[in-house]
Parts: structure tokens; C-alpha cells; sequence
């Protein structure tokens, strides 16, 4: 069984840059997909913290991207909008999907 990995890529964005990042990472993710991504999103949380949070098939897929030719589009977006982000990878050990309503 593969098991599934997160990687997390985030930064404090100014607040002047934060409309930027919004606008790159709907065009990031607008196109073409990486093999292996699952889902990914872009959070917003206090103080200008923003990040990145993507869920790959496993471990290869992930490596694949960050050894490709040219820079990973998450951290390569917030150095686009003036901040060196930070990458935390993590191996999802449980994993529980609910049902979404929206009544």
C-alpha cells in the first residue's frame, strides 16, 4: 500500500502582496497538474501566514516534482511575492474522508 504524503509550503506574505499570491496560484493551478497530485490548496491563517498545502499520491510523486528541471511551483510563488517560504513534508498516517453538504 502507498501511502500518501503532505507537503506544506508557507510564508508571511505582506498584506499588500497577499491579492498577488491569490492570482498566481489560481493561475498555477489552472493549468496542467503534476502526476501523483491528489489535491492542493491555498490557506490563509492570522498574521499574514498563508501556505500551500498539497496531498500526493505518495512519497515518488512529491520527489518527482522537486527533482523536475526548473524551481516547485509553491515555494517558487511566494518567492514571487517578495518571501522565502519554508517545506515541511509530512506522511499521512490516518485518513478519514467525510460527506460535504451544502444546504
Amino acid at each position: 500500500m502507498t501511502e500518501l504524503v503532505l507537503s506544506e509550503v508557507g510564508a508571511v506574505v505582506a498584506p499588500e502582496r497577499e491579492a498577488e499570491l491569490v492570482a498566481l496560484y489560481r493561475e498555477l493551478v489552472a493549468g496542467p497538474l503534476p502526476e501523483g497530485l491528489v489535491r492542493t490548496e491555498l490557506l490563509h491563517g492570522p498574521g499574514g501566514r498563508w501556505r500551500v498545502q498539497s496531498l500526493w499520491r505518495d512519497m515518488a510523486a512529491l520527489e518527482a516534482v522537486r527533482s523536475a528541471p526548473g524551481r516547485p511551483a509553491a515555494p517558487a510563488l511566494f518567492r514571487q511575492v517578495g518571501t522565502e517560504p519554508e517545506l515541511t513534508v509530512y506522511v499521512v498516517a490516518v485518513a478519514q474522508t467525510g460527506e460535504l453538504s451544502l444546504q
